[in-house]
């Protein structure tokens, strides 16, 4: 009998720490099909952030360098530059990447640094205890937000995936879900995409996912995977944001 599913060599035999229903072990799987699908996984590298993946490297089964919290693009940086001929991702929450991390997101995004991020918006801190997020919707509660995100009081959700967009050095930019098979296939093929536009030395690319996260939610499994195509995906619509093309490099 013919296999047609089974467990990507890139991808440890090790059970995941992530709450049920979460979004990160589907996010690594597909991490991994696009790495074996590729034929890179000797010449892979990760870099995992703090948060609720700082355990990322126990699952990936390639080499993998930790980052200080904020730090993803900066240390991706110095490794593509270092060892250009290896495909370097960052794997960084919407904490690490759009507060901590700004300026080093922004910066390597604007000079085009030969790197993908895997960037993960669940809307909340999640390994912290649930504290409102530079990406939290209006109104959503948090434990740093009982009310709800007030605009007037702390600000407006911040768009990182349509800010890094317009910058020169950005070559493919596409927010996913990984909340119900069809998502997830699609998520599976960009992320593949932006492996093989690296590849390809476009420049700077980024995959973000959107994410469930039932226990800061404070949902079930299935309300939060509901909860992302009803509530979250009005706020961050999910769909290819830039594209400059295969194999085109991002202007000097």
């Amino acid at each position: 009998m013919k296999k047609v599913f089974a467990r990507p060599t890139s991808l440890k035999d090790t059970p995941f720490h992530y709450c049920a229903g979460c979004g990160h072990s589907i996010t690594h799987r597909l991490i991994c099909d696009a790495v074996d699908q590729l034929g890179i996984r000797g010449i892979t590298i990760g870099v995992p952030p703090a948060g609720c993946a700082v355990l990322a490297y126990n699952y990936f089964d390639f080499d993998m360098l930790e980052a200080p919290h904020g730090r993803g693009c900066a240390v991706a940086t110095g490794i593509k530059r270092t060892l250009p001929d290896r495909v370097v991702f960052s794997y960084q929450g919407d904490g690490d990447l759009a507060a901590i991390g700004t300026a080093e997101t922004f910066h390597a995004a604007n000079r085009g640094e030969n790197i993908t991020v895997i960037f993960i918006n669940n809307a909340v801190y999640g390994m912290t205890g649930g504290q409102m997020a530079p990406t939290t919707l209006l109104g959503m509660t948090s434990t740093t937000s009982p009310p709800g995100r007030s605009a007037p009081l702390d600000g407006h959700p911040i768009r990182m995936s349509e800010i890094l967009a317009r910058l020169d050095g950005t070559a493919y930019i596409e927010r996913c879900a990984v909340n119900s098979p069809q998502n997830i296939l699609r998520a599976g093929r960009a992320i593949r995409k932006a492996f093989q536009y690296q590849m390809d030395g476009a420049g700077f690319t980024l995959i973000e996912v959107l994410s469930q996260c039932p226990t800061n939610w404070k949902m079930t499994a299935a309300e939060s995977c509901r909860w992302v195509d009803e509530v979250m995906a009005k706020t961050f619509p999910v769909g290819v944001i830039k594209d400059i093309g295969k194999g085109e490099k991002h202007a000097d």
